[in-house]
């Protein structure tokens, strides 16, 4: 039999685990801590019973009351899509300058539209609109296929070079790698699209610029127009100004002359509402106004 052994500090027994010298204490769990447990297990049981807990298979317990989360989430739904429809009714009814002309709907609009930006369109162009490398920028007023709301409409309803059966095509052909043009021709006419918005540059030239302007003539006026301001009929860009999608160094001039370039925009009208779309297509057409 064990002998009992009495702390002479504390006057407690111990119960004889020794650790490294030190004797443990055969000391009680307070009261405040079992009450504690015993509380919040009756609570749990409490909820077992109240609220849907144990799965059974391919089904689970209701509970009492009946409570779901799944039900909460789309009842919510349903009543936030019911706050939405008188405003979202005329805002698909309503013309864009009637629209725009109530401040108190725009308001909506601008909300709106940030969230669905955000959501969709974010992810290519920047949380910002401002785009990238291989991305168009949508705060600086230079739209290849239009800026209007109704174009924008358009643009994000059947996509550019999308699987939408009446999808924007637009193509930028690879005249270098074909041999539609050869070495030089490439590098005389990149040199000249690269002139008409750095003619102040010190960039070194590799081509000659009138010779590329004969060339710009013959092969690309057609798309981009004699005074080299684009057409946005056929998303051909505006070559004249500091907007680059693909990027406006010599180089990359070259590049895409030589290597030809096709963008990808899809089509959204499976996506969005009709709705969503002319929300996005207004919120995107102001998002130059709204840069600081």
């Amino acid at each position: 039999m064990a002998i009992e052994e009495i702390d002479q500090i504390t006057g407690r027994r111990t119960t004889g685990h020794i650790w490294n010298g030190i004797k443990e204490l055969d000391t009680p769990i307070p009261r405040g801590v079992l009450l504690f447990l015993i509380v919040t297990h009756l609570f749990a049981l409490l909820w077992w019973i109240l609220l849907p807990a144990w799965p059974l298979g391919t089904t689970y317990t209701k509970g009492l009351i009946g409570g779901s989360q799944k039900q909460t989430v789309e009842r919510k739904i349903v009543e936030a899509a019911a706050s939405r429809v008188s405003w979202t009714e005329k805002i698909e009814k309503g013309s864009f300058d009637e629209i725009r002309a109530d401040a108190q709907l725009m308001s909506k609009v601008n909300a709106s539209g940030h969230q669905l930006f955000g959501d969709n369109c974010a992810a290519c162009h920047g949380r910002d609109g401002k785009g990238g490398q291989n991305y168009p920028d949508l705060t600086d007023n230079d739209w290849i296929w239009g800026g209007e709301p109704d174009r924008i409409v358009e643009t994000l309803t059947v996509g550019v070079n999308s699987r939408h059966s009446n999808s924007r095509v637009s193509q930028m052909p690879a005249f270098g790698a074909d041999e539609m043009l050869d070495r030089k021709q490439v590098t005389d006419v990149a040199a000249y699209v690269y002139s008409l918005s750095n003619s102040a540059s010190s960039e070194e030239r590799v081509g000659d610029i009138e010779a590329g302007r004969e060339v710009f003539k013959t092969t690309c006026a057609s798309c981009h127009g004699d005074n080299a301001k684009g057409k946005s009929d056929l998303g051909a860009p505006n070559l004249t100004d500091a907007s680059w999608v693909y990027g406006g160094t010599l180089s990359r001039i070259v590049e895409t002359v030589h290597g030809g370039r096709q963008g990808h925009m899809p089509t959204w009208d499976e996506r969005l509402t009709p709705a969503e779309i002319k929300i996005l297509a207004l919120y995107v057409s102001g998002m130059g106004e709204r840069q600081p």
